[in-house]
């Protein structure tokens, strides 16, 4: 059994990892949050220590660390804003522990060089969670890419609208030097799910950024990609509204959807079961991703010619 902290526990993602961290048979023994809303622990954890001040909960980390082997934290999560991410990663591995990281792993892929530093440093691992690469649905897609291996690149539309209310730009989520803007903070799993299916990234073009949605074109080696991202209802399909659908999301491969819209409550669980068993995905993976996000928030937008998302005619 092996002991894990939590950094990030009031958090909209925290319960998926407890749930995953109970589902594979650990334990969480200490939380972290400056917020204390957080009574969903005791549906987990009621046991863990929490703590709202960071000074505290670093000094009960390495007390634990210092007190004897079999009583150390081997894991810690990090749930935390999307810019907090490098430097509670940097915490994680100091502390002699591994981490396991919410997406987006990092805001720029520069801050991947220097995590690959503190790994040698310490010996310790970050595994981040990607959990469309565990996702059955896009596995067979992969594989379907690779054993067809065509001449002529697919042609790929990705939507994915999911809803959020007044709060969100009062949110850090609201503030991109926090989140990264709306292409990072909701988009960069697809973005790396797309170079894990169709390989290394060619071209990037952005046709529209704002702070509730964006939108552009991707080309991977075996794909042309029309991306859209947004949080705003209003672009929601009709239909979808009416029967009180706040997200959508939608690949379309040469014409033809592909279903994943099931199983996404279970991947992080899934994904913790890889990271166990040392098959987690590491800091050159996100590489791809951090990059895209990163050329994305610092383009300006092209006209509109040539490939763009349908939703863009609008």
């Amino acid at each position: 059994m092996k002991n894990f902290a939590l950094i990030g526990a009031a958090g909209y993602i925290a319960p998926r990892h407890m749930q995953a961290i109970k589902a594979t048979g650990h334990r969480l023994v200490a939380a972290y949050d400056p917020n204390d809303s957080v009574g969903i622990i005791d549906s987990h954890f009621p046991e863990a220590d929490f703590f709202t001040e960071y000074e505290r909960f670093d000094r009960h980390v390495d007390k634990m660390r210092r007190a004897n082997h079999g009583n150390r934290i081997n894991y810690v999560s990090i749930c935390s804003p999307n810019y907090l991410h490098d430097s509670h990663m940097r915490f994680a591995l100091r502390s002699d522990a591994d981490a396991i990281c919410e997406k987006p792993l990092v805001l720029n892929p520069w801050n991947i060089d220097g995590l690959q530093e503190i790994e040698r440093d310490t010996g310790r691992k970050v595994n981040t969670i990607l959990q469309l690469r565990v996702h059955p649905a896009i596995v067979e897609l992969r594989e379907k890419v690779q054993r067809e291996a065509k001449h002529t690149k697919y042609e790929v539309d990705l939507t994915y609208i999911t809803s959020r209310g007044n709060w969100y730009l009062q949110s850090w989520k609201g503030d991109q030097k926090k989140s990264g803007g709306i292409a990072t903070n909701i988009g960069v799993h697809f973005f790396d799910m797309l170079h894990f299916i169709f390989g290394a990234l060619q071209d990037n073009v952005v046709h529209l950024a704002s702070d509730t949605k964006a939108a552009g074109y991707l080309e991977y080696e075996h794909a042309r990609v029309r991306w859209f991202l947004s949080v705003d209802v209003d672009d929601v399909p009709g239909s979808a509204r009416e029967a009180g659908q706040r997200t959508y999301r939608s690949i379309t491969v040469d014409g033809e959807e592909i279903e994943f819209s099931g199983g996404f409550t279970d991947l992080h669980t899934r994904s913790y079961e890889e990271i166990l068993a040392g098959r987690g995905f590491g800091l050159e993976e996100n590489r791809t991703a951090i990059a895209t996000v990163a050329a994305i928030r610092g383009a300006t937008p092209a006209t509109l010619a040539g490939d763009y998302h349908p939703l863009l005619r609008k």
